[in-house]
């Protein structure tokens, strides 16, 4: 049996600290003229993908957990009573007070139909959302699984299984990896390689989510998103829309900064293959000069992450023999608090390609996405294209902006029209 890369390992067990199941969400124009069959159809290919049919098994304390096989079956879809947009946008933060457990299934589709008021459907469509357990893919492999049960030709690669005696090269790789990072010391000293980012002050939305939960979502067209790439238009919107937000709750904003999931280059050897990295918003700057500065903090990170000592680490880490990354993630202290942070909110973005995805005979018009939050994130953002449509999405606590909607409305004109 394939065992997980110990990324995805400390993945798994790091969920019961902290939940970590994604939601990925499509809309469609339309309520298929025959659900069951539209749901049959979905489960038909689940069934016939290797990467979809498997759950976690954990054999004990001395080595990793493997991916065995698991036939689908109707636990893994649930069909929902429909409502208005905003009710099932509400619905979704309620799921995720359910988490999967991984040991028993890996993903949920979850159906709501007949939905009014699907950006982009003209009268009642149906909403479809994948519930998947975060050791099973990042965001990347995560919306190409929910593409291909959605209709999308082709297949998920599958991913390598790391070598059963991993450990036994754990000295060797660690001698590498510190070689290399002396490496990047002497690189970044001489200007070759960007510095590692700052540590940022903590504010109001890095306090531990408390209150109600909500997620709303704007909708653009992609040409109509000013900057180099939507990402990039999408940070530059955040920064001026939560800096005059924060600024009217008593917090300076002056140093704020998001955190940003970026794909690891090279080959994928885990079902997650990215990295957080932190970069400045500079809200204090004109529009433009912001754009530039947050598109050059982006570059700059993907600089650092190219060098060969982070390749070196993260072949280091994949070595770790299981009972002690086990130890690792079990001194894990989800109640402690920091003065400082990487970031002051998430933005994860994603394009999840051509608008080429069914449900029944209703076609996709948007997808949609919701970052979980985290006992030191109160605030998130997700960014997800499906053809030219694309959803930006915000998950927060009451604690950490207060009227969710009136934030809503700053970062709606932030983003322009």
């Amino acid at each position: 049996m394939p065992r997980l890369a110990a990324v995805d390992a400390q993945t798994y067990w790091m969920s019961t600290k902290i939940p970590n199941d994604q939601f990925l969400l499509y809309g469609f124009a339309g309520v298929p003229a025959d659900v069951p069959r539209a749901m049959r159809e979905v489960r038909g290919r689940a069934q016939s993908c290797p990467e979809l049919t498997v759950r976690v098994e954990d054999r004990g304390v001395f080595t990793y957990p493997a991916w065995v096989r698991r036939d689908v079956d109707d636990t893994q879809f649930a069909v929902h009573p429909g409502g208005t947009w905003r009710e099932c946008l509400d619905e979704v933060v309620r799921l995720a007070e359910r988490q999967l457990d991984a040991s028993e299934m890996v993903w949920k589709l979850h159906v709501f139909t007949p939905v009014d008021g699907i950006p982009g459907a003209a009268g009642p469509g149906a909403v479809v959302v994948l519930q998947a357990a975060h050791a099973l893919g990042d965001g990347i492999r995560s919306s190409a699984l929910a593409a291909l049960l959605l209709g999308r030709a082709g297949s998920v690669p599958a991913v390598p299984s790391p070598p059963r005696f991993r450990g036994a090269v754990l000295p060797w790789r660690a001698y590498r990896a510190a070689r290399s990072h002396r490496r990047l010391v002497r690189d970044t000293d001489a200007g070759l390689v960007p510095p590692q980012a700052d540590s940022r002050p903590a504010l109001r939305t890095n306090a531990r989510p408390a209150g109600v939960r909500s997620v709303r979502t704007l909708i653009r067209h992609r040409a109509h998103l000013s900057g180099p790439t939507v990402t990039v238009a999408v940070l530059t919107a955040v920064a001026e829309a939560l800096a005059a937000h924060l600024r009217a709750l008593g917090d300076d904003p002056a140093t704020l900064g998001a955190e940003v999931p970026m794909a690891k280059t090279g080959a994928r050897h885990a079902h997650n293959h990215f990295g957080n990295v932190s970069v400045g918003l500079y809200p204090l700057l004109p529009v433009g000069e912001r754009r530039d500065r947050i598109a050059e903090d982006l570059a700059m990170r993907r600089r650092r992450a190219e060098h060969p000592a982070m390749l070196a680490a993260s072949q280091a880490f994949a070595a770790v023999p299981a009972p002690l990354l086990r130890w690792g993630v079990a001194q894990f202290d989800p109640t402690l608090r920091s003065d400082t942070v990487t970031g002051n909110t998430v933005v994860s973005s994603v394009n999840r390609g051509a608008a080429d995805l069914r449900f029944g005979d209703a076609p996709v018009v948007v997808t949609a996405g919701y970052p979980g939050l985290s006992p030191m994130m109160g605030l998130t953002h997700g960014v997800h294209g499906i053809g030219a449509t694309v959803a930006v999405s915000v998950h927060a606590a009451e604690s950490a902006i207060g009227d969710v909607d009136a934030y809503v409305e700053r970062l709606d004109a932030a983003l322009g029209h």
